[in-house]
């Protein structure tokens, strides 16, 4: 419940199956906890601009062309209820100075907060029926979102993956499995954004989500994971110049379609999201900037992780390249590409210690990402930055 690299989107699958598997029993209160450690070391070609988004990309955080850190990237708490056969509750507290909203650097007390990432009430027996329902704080059925890293979520992941407060229906039966999601409009917590009577202030419910996907068994340990989405409101709605959470002058929906093949030991992803419509916010109208048209939003990833077995140790080997595209070619904004390298291996079950390696080309900050914070015809953004990182961290789960 607590990894966020697999399963991310469909926690409320996950724990309804696990209810249905016998691992959780009715009546039982079940905490639960992960904290990740981490030290890595990053250099760039430009003067604090550092495209690696596990940790916010601005000055406040990064200074000069050289950066290394020593630090306790994040800790959960998670609690899971179930209360009767139908009923469950879940929460989970997160401590994350890193990726954190707050201002300041990651000292400040502003990004040292913990905060209630996800809550919602959950009602379904999937021994009894296909049906399920939740209501809460919950991330948005849309795309994959999951990856194949140790540690680095994906690009894709960074630019659609929802989280917002909504209802949310499904259907999971014989490897299908359907989510619909309402969704609280206004600027939401991530990646989702309907005005509201032409204000960002989340009043009514008028933003969705919709989800299909279908697994089918091609032998043991052998599987293909196909799906769907398409969300009415995506968070690339806003005119220039953009800034996080402000309201939008339109509605730009998106789509996404996404795969997940394991096979033996091999696990492939891949998945692919765009918006319906041009990003109004990636037009600068001062020169010599105007000269780039807005354009839609794409980001995609393909991956692939081994499981390999060294020396009786069970060891995880992945390559993974993700890219977010918000730019016509030539723009300063065009796109930031990533890729990594991992590796991971697990001294318990519940201990992975990894390593990655990594390469971003690019500067594409979402805050004032076509400028608006500068002077006139100025971006921070960056088509020839680049930057690489090597890290490497511990996670431990209870």
């Amino acid at each position: 419940m607590l990894d966020p690299t697999t399963a991310l989107n469909r926690k409320q699958k996950l724990l309804l199956t696990a209810r249905r598997d016998g691992e959780l029993r009715t009546g039982g209160v079940y905490l639960s906890g992960a904290v990740t450690a981490l030290a890595d070391y990053q250099k760039s070609n430009r003067n604090n601009k550092f495209g690696y988004l596990m940790r916010h990309p601005t000055s406040a955080n990064q200074i000069g062309d050289e950066v290394s850190e020593a630090v306790l990237h994040s800790a959960q708490v998670g609690l899971t209820a179930n209360v009767t056969p139908w009923l469950s509750a879940y929460a989970e507290l997160l401590y994350d100075p890193e990726q954190s909203f707050g201002a300041g650097t990651i000292t400040a007390l502003a990004r040292n907060q913990i905060q209630l990432r996800k809550g919602y009430v959950l009602v379904g027996d999937l021994k009894q029926s296909p049906f399920y329902a939740s209501i809460g704080k919950m991330e948005a059925p849309f795309g994959l979102n999951d990856t194949v890293n140790p540690f680095t979520a994906s690009t894709v992941w960074h630019a659609f993956g929802g989280l917002s407060w909504g209802a949310l229906v499904g259907y999971s039966k014989g490897g299908l499995n359907i989510s619909a999601q309402a969704v609280q409009g206004g600027a939401q917590f991530r990646a989702l954004n309907v005005n509201v009577a032409g204000t960002a202030v989340p009043s009514r419910l008028n933003n969705y989500v919709l989800d299909a996907n279908y697994t089918a068994n091609l032998g043991p340990d052998r599987e293909l994971l196909v799906g769907a989405s398409y969300e009415r409101g995506s968070a690339y709605c806003q005119a220039f110049p953009v800034q996080h959470f402000n309201g939008c002058t339109m509605v730009n929906p998106a789509y996404a379609v996404y795969g997940k093949l394991r096979w033996d030991r091999l696990t492939v992803i891949g998945d692919f999201a765009e918006t319906t419509k041009a990003w109004p916010g990636t037009f600068n109208p001062a020169p010599p900037l105007n000269a780039f048209a807005a354009r839609k939003v794409t980001s995609f990833e393909i991956g692939a992780k081994y499981a390999a077995k060294i020396s009786e140790r069970n060891v995880d080997l992945s390559i993974d390249y993700s890219t977010f595209i918000a730019g016509p070619k030539g723009a300063p904004w065009r796109r930031q590409d990533q890729w990594v390298a991992g590796v991971a291996t697990f001294p318990r079950p519940n201990v992975k210690l990894f390593s990655e390696v990594l390469l971003i080309k690019g500067y594409a900050p979402l805050n004032f990402i076509s400028g608006g914070n500068l002077a006139p015809g100025a971006t921070v953004s960056d088509a020839g930055a680049q930057s690489e990182v090597i890290l490497t961290g511990l996670n431990i789960a209870f």
